[in-house]
């Protein structure tokens, strides 16, 4: 075996095939650099609160991670094996469409909100079914999902016609 054999084989041991690996390290470390200084999107969001006024005047409150990104929305819940109570996410698309998310890899049942510009619920799919390929629509354009643990709506009365608050559309929990 030549050394250029060996190198191309170690390459290949890392999944690029023929790719010295000082190539690939470089690659590597500059990917990661680009992910800290906030160049490339990451799936990672900051927990920012929302508040729901249901029927009848009360308020719940979750704290929620906003997927506004690509690889956000991509990444979603994904992977999780629990979802703390009062925790969530809420994807927003940025602009108004017709919503269509699955459970694919997600393996917690969850509730999803699909929430109009104004944060008026048009919608709520209730206990979707962890690991479904099956597409869940909001069947309206909507300009944002919030997903909670499954069984959250029915605990909290959630329905359509309550009112999420966060500044996605144009509010904030303390307003």
């Amino acid at each position: 075996m030549t050394a250029r054999a060996g190198a191309s084989r170690r390459a290949s041991a890392l999944g690029v095939p023929g790719a010295p690996r000082a190539r690939v390290l470089r690659a590597c470390v500059l990917a990661a650099a680009m992910l800290a200084a906030g160049v490339l999107d990451s799936p990672v969001a900051r927990a920012e609160p929302v508040c729901v006024d249901l029927a009848g005047g009360a308020v719940q409150r979750y704290e929620v991670e906003v997927a506004a990104t690509p690889a956000a929305r991509a990444q979603g819940l994904m992977f999780r094996r629990d979802l703390a109570p009062g925790a969530g996410m809420l994807f927003d698309f940025g602009r108004d469409e017709i919503a269509r998310m699955w459970m694919k890899n997600t393996f917690i049942p969850l509730d999803m909100v699909f929430a109009a510009r104004d944060g008026t619920v048009r919608s709520i799919v209730r206990n979707a079914r962890p690991r479904s390929l099956d597409t869940i629509s909001s069947r309206v354009p909507v300009r944002a999902v919030l997903e909670v643990n499954g069984g959250e709506a029915e605990r909290t009365g959630l329905a359509p016609g309550d009112r999420l608050r966060h500044p996605v559309f144009g509010t904030r929990c303390d307003n």
